[in-house]
């Protein structure tokens, strides 16, 4: 039996199956595109910047034709056109889902034109709905939280199986080197992360977002450390434990089901990786209280997140349909974490091109096991996460997507690095065997 997914959109290629003789007789069963439309059309070309992405209607007229087009854009129907007018960003992944909008050429490198036009234009224009408004994300409450999480990560640990390294972890990679397996590149980047903490056999962590528990496993079979990892996703805290037991540190790591905001004690080092897309910056403020009154004087804390080059309206496709709560925080955003609670920014990283990196190598993997993910979702959800891969990836190349790495300490603190040195020694040859 399949299971209910629980988010829609969709991408696809040419080499998509949603079936071209079905497209044909509806096509030819449409009324032509009339003036208007394809005016109307001209305009969401406008909207995007007018990329090197040929429009195509479903009556074969054609109108935007940049001549050296290097994909299309092929509305099947004229509801897919009308839903994407009345709001671009949403309308356009909605028709996507539908299959009423196929993206013809490499899904990839047309994202990535679309997302250059599209910055070039001005973001607002193709966030904007028909009314003017433009997207928020939802609040994340404690109860809201919840749900949101659940929305994505509860989808079932074998569907992240298929397409993740081994060790399941879902955030940025960090490449040694170019040709770095995943694997590799993932381990490098719990590496890299234990360096900027300056961990120690003995000492505590907190980690707040711990996904399916691979940094926390990590840290402990490696440092010698102790981890308490907060995360608020039952199936993964449930695969965490079960991961803890067969490697024998389950005295070493313990995995607690509550919010970041409910954190107690007193840490060595305090990580959270990847967790701050779902915070809110309503609720910035209140993470930094939590990392200075649970960090010791001589800790050190990272914080790593999705961000943007500037305050930029969420992604109302990927808010509503993928991660639902989401935002992704410019770095003077992500300074009301620290600011207001007397942190002092000690390294700021950016590792955006790893991010690429990594999302690329997820679709790949994606695509040779995209069977099972049908069998076990449908064609809406296969065409969803293959948007949300292929455009993340494409949002990161073109600087519209950035990945923070921001490491902080309490005032005074002097024993810190003076360079990077430290993260370097060795970084090509992380500490597990593969």
């Amino acid at each position: 039996m399949k299971r209910q997914a629980q988010s829609s959109g969709v991408s696809q290629t040419s080499h998509d199956s949603f079936g071209a003789e079905t497209k044909a007789k509806s096509v030819n069963a449409l009324r032509p595109a009339n003036a208007l439309e394809k005016w109307l059309a001209t305009r969401i070309a406008d909207k995007m910047g007018r990329p090197p992405v040929r429009l195509v209607l479903w009556d074969g007229s054609v109108p935007h034709d940049p001549g050296s087009a290097i994909g299309t854009l092929h509305f099947h129907d004229r509801a897919g056109l009308w839903k994407s007018l009345t709001s671009p960003e949403l309308g356009m992944g909605d028709a996507f889902t539908s299959g009423q909008l196929s993206i013809e050429g490499d899904l990839e490198e047309v994202l990535y034109q679309c997302a250059i036009g599209i910055d070039k234009a001005g973001h607002r224009r193709f966030k904007q709905s028909l009314t003017g408004r433009l997207p928020v994300p939802r609040i994340n409450s404690l109860s809201g939280s919840a749900a949101h999480i659940a929305h994505h990560y509860d989808l079932g640990n074998d569907f992240y199986r298929l397409w993740l390294d081994k060790e399941l972890v879902y955030t940025c990679a960090y490449y040694p080197t170019p040709d770095a397996s995943l694997e590799r590149a993932q381990l490098s980047k719990m590496e890299h992360v234990a360096r900027k903490l300056q961990l120690r056999p003995g000492m505590t962590v907190f980690e707040a977002g711990c996904g399916w528990g691979a940094l926390a496993l990590h840290l402990a079979k490696q440092y010698g450390v102790k981890v308490h990892a907060f995360n608020i996703s039952k199936e993964q805290l449930a695969f965490a434990r079960e991961r803890a037991k067969r490697k024998g540190l389950a005295d070493s790591v313990a995995f607690i089901e509550d919010d970041y905001r409910n954190i107690s004690g007193t840490c060595d080092a305090f990580v959270s990786i990847g967790m701050l897309e779902h915070v809110g910056v309503e609720h910035y403020a209140q993470l930094g209280d939590v990392i200075k009154r649970t960090l010791a004087p001589h800790g050190h804390a990272l914080v790593h997140s999705v961000g943007r080059a500037k305050p930029t309206p969420v992604n109302a496709w990927l808010e509503k349909r993928i991660f639902p709560g989401s935002y992704p925080p410019s770095i003077s955003e992500m300074m009301q974490i620290f600011e207001p609670n007397a942190l002092v920014v000690s390294d700021i990283e950016n590792l955006r091109l790893h991010y690429a990196q990594t999302l690329v190598e997820w679709l790949r993997r994606f695509d040779m096991h995209v069977d099972k993910v049908r069998a076990m979702y449908d064609e809406n959800f296969v065409r969803a996460w293959r948007l949300y891969l292929a455009g993340c990836a494409a949002s990161f190349r073109a600087s519209a997507l950035q990945l923070f790495q921001v490491v902080a300490t309490h005032p005074r603190h002097n024993k810190v690095p003076v360079n990077r040195a430290q993260l370097y020694q060795d970084a090509g040859s992380p500490r597990w065997d593969l």
